[in-house]
């Protein structure tokens, strides 16, 4: 008896397929959604309808990973074009001194009105007497 060995593929390992059939079939869905103008943006589709070809293909990619077809991984998102956290921490603290410095004042000077309004009524009542 012949032991029977494992076929090696005869394609090269750049020439195997990235995307599975089943993830293509997902992006013509997307690309079908898109022609019928039901193709929507964002999490829950609030974002407005998809117009782009490549955001649609973006999508039915998305899609597919998310059901676990094979599609290799979405390319990472660059993080020096965002404002990192601790920048806009501080804007934001320093937009709250500022605006509680002004409540503090605005209060000051209603409380100045309200003492010297008690103030007036009480000599109108002494002099009454």
């Amino acid at each position: 008896m012949a032991t029977s060995k494992a076929k090696k593929s005869s394609r090269s390992k750049s020439s195997r397929r990235k995307y599975s059939k089943a993830a293509g079939k997902t992006v013509e869905r997307a690309m079908r959604r898109r022609n019928a103008g039901t193709l929507r943006r964002g999490k829950k589709g609030h974002g407005g309808k998809v117009k782009s070809r490549a955001q649609a293909i973006a999508i039915g990619l998305s899609e597919a990973r998310e059901k676990g077809e094979k599609a290799p991984p979405a390319p990472k998102r660059k993080k020096s074009s965002r404002k990192s956290s601790s920048k806009r921490a501080s804007s934001k603290s320093s937009s709250r001194k500022s605006s509680s410095r002004k409540r503090a004042s605005s209060s000051r000077a209603s409380s100045k009105r309200s003492t010297a309004k008690r103030a007036g009524s009480r000599s109108r009542t002494k002099r009454s007497r």
